[in-house]
This record gives structure tokens, C-alpha cells and sequence, in this order.
């Protein structure tokens, strides 16, 4: 199952570490959890904290353990194909998580959610339209989809944002579906 999922940070910074993350499948079922964070995670930016609004003592008060997080996500995560919008940044915290929960940090891998897009896309389409044209109308949809303006703007909140994903992977999929039914023979 494709798996949408976003952390937000401490900072982004080299040593920054994940303060939340959350993930919501494509079937809507989600997760969402703060993260207290591990001893040596020290890394802290005022102005990230004023982006995503979580306060470390938040955190240290209401985040679940951090080898807690990272084993669950072990659990309900492993054998899904997981995206994210940014996965070298999002990549990065799962491994500091997962590391520092003692757990290898190449067990879960991130791809990014714009290649689900696009394979969606090409997948409707491929059966309706000539090869030589599959291409371009894939990033014409993919284009005409692309969330803009204020929509386009994160809510740097992970869950939030994790479901922004998995609704523009359903609006390809309509709009996909749309030009192949507009392609089909009748």
C-alpha cells in the first residue's frame, strides 16, 4: 500500500532531529505522533518553532519516546511503499530515528511522492493513449494538478501535510482518469 508520510524537525540544520511525524495511507488511515526527544538531541531554531508551532518542552511533556515511535513505525510501516514530499530532508530524520533507536536505518526507504504521481498517472493513461504522446500528457496532468498558491504551502504539521500528498495522488488519479475516459473508444 502507498504510505504518505512527513516528519517536521527541530530545525534544518545539520543536526537536526524529527519532533513529529505522521503518515496516512492510501486507504485515509492515518497516524500522527510528537516525539520527546532522545538525551543528545540538543539542536533547537526559534524560527522553525514559529513555523510549526511545537515547543520543545511540548515535546518533552507530550512526545512518546522516541525508540517508541521508531519501533512502532518499524511495525505498522515495514513492506509499504512509503513517499514524502521531500524525501532527502524526510529521509534524513527517519535515519537519525531510527538510528537512535538502535533500529538499521535503511529498513524503511523513502521515495518521492512525485514519482507516485506520475506512475499513476501513466498507468490510467497508458492503455488509451499512443506512446508517442504518454509523456507529455502525463506532465501536462501532473502540471495542470500541482497545488498552487496558497495551497501549495505546507502546514508544517505533519499530518497536514502527509494528507495534502495523498489528496493531490487522488486529484492526478481523477484528472488521469478523466482524459482516459475522454480518450476512450466508444
Amino acid at each position: 500500500m502507498l504510505i504518505f508520510l512527513d516528519f517536521e524537525a527541530s530545525s534544518l540544520n545539520k543536526h537536526s532531529y524529527p519532533i513529529e511525524v505522521a503518515w496516512v495511507g492510501e486507504d485515509g488511515r492515518s497516524e500522527s505522533h510528537l516525539i520527546r526527544p532522545a538525551e543528545d538531541w540538543t539542536d533547537w531554531d526559534a524560527e522553525s518553532e514559529a513555523i510549526h508551532g511545537i515547543a520543545r518542552d511540548t515535546l518533552i511533556r507530550d512526545g512518546l519516546p522516541h525508540e517508541r515511535v521508531a519501533e512502532h513505525m518499524m511495525a505498522a510501516l515495514l513492506g509499504h511503499d512509503l513517499l514524502a514530499s521531500a524525501p532527502s530532508w524526510d529521509g534524513k530524520w527517519l535515519s537519525v530515528l531510527l538510528r537512535a533507536a538502535g533500529l538499521p536505518r535503511h529498513s524503511l526507504k523513502l521515495r518521492d511522492s512525485d514519482d507516485a504521481h506520475r506512475e499513476l498517472a501513466t498507468t490510467i493513461l497508458a492503455p488509451v493513449l499512443p506512446a508517442a504522446e504518454l509523456e507529455a500528457q502525463v506532465d501536462r496532468l501532473l502540471s495542470e494538478t500541482e497545488l498552487k498558491g496558497a495551497d501549495a504551502v505546507p502546514a508544517h504539521r505533519a499530518l497536514p501535510d502527509a494528507q495534502a500528498e495523498l489528496a493531490r495522488w487522488r486529484t492526478v488519479g481523477a484528472a488521469a482518469q478523466a482524459l482516459a475516459d475522454a480518450h476512450a473508444p466508444r
